[in-house]
């Protein structure tokens, strides 16, 4: 399915309809690892509705357990035309790892994905140790053990993300092991295999 098709899609939900949500799209500015708007007049707020409703559990959750902090969508929806953009971009590095091969396809490109951090009641993004798509082994979950024990990240740092893993996670999404800020929902293979892609 065609991006510009999505609003008369039953399964996808605009992120306008998850109430207590902050968003802010960084492929739709030039605040991104590319440094351009790679959205341009495509809308991607969207989400598959299952998505949807995780996110609306984790927002519930958050008021519960952090009155004042907001979850903040950083990436939802991600065209595969975009997606190709991005894997094209790295090409010749040794970055590709963070961005999933267009020839799988990625979870986000389904509506399954969302890439998130928290923001206080000013709307100042909670500081994480590393910045979104920094693309760096102290973004890396897996590794935070090693990054605390070094200093490299600090407890407050840890506890924020430890704080956002356990809004999302708790709300049916799970965390992969290189970037703190992108969660999915449901295996890998039965999404690319059952869900309706958008192109």
């Amino acid at each position: 399915m065609r991006c510009e098709d999505i609003a008369s899609h039953p399964d996808f939900r605009p992120l306008a309809s998850l109430h207590g949500l902050a968003v802010e799209l960084r492929y739709a500015t030039v605040y991104n690892f590319v440094g351009r708007d790679l959205y341009g007049s495509l809308d991607c707020a969207w989400l598959h509705r299952l998505a949807a409703q995780g996110v609306e559990r984790a927002v519930a959750t958050l008021a519960r357990e952090a009155p004042g902090l907001r979850l903040l969508m950083l990436d939802a929806l991600r065209p595969h035309r975009v997606q190709i953009e991005l894997w094209d971009f790295l090409d010749g590095t040794d970055l590709r790892q963070y961005v999933a091969d267009p020839a799988r396809g990625s979870i986000h490109s389904f509506g399954m994905a969302i890439d998130a951090t928290l923001v206080d009641a000013d709307g100042t993004e909670l500081d994480m140790g590393s910045g979104f798509d920094e693309m760096i082994e102290l973004s890396h979950p897996a590794l935070e053990a090693r990054h605390l024990a070094s200093g490299e990240l600090s407890p407050a740092q840890h506890r924020n993300r430890e704080l956002l893993r356990k809004v999302l996670c708790g709300s049916g999404f799970r965390g992969i092991n290189n970037e703190w800020w992108h969660f999915e929902m449901l295996d890998r293979n039965d999404v690319r295999q059952h869900f309706t892609r958008v192109d």
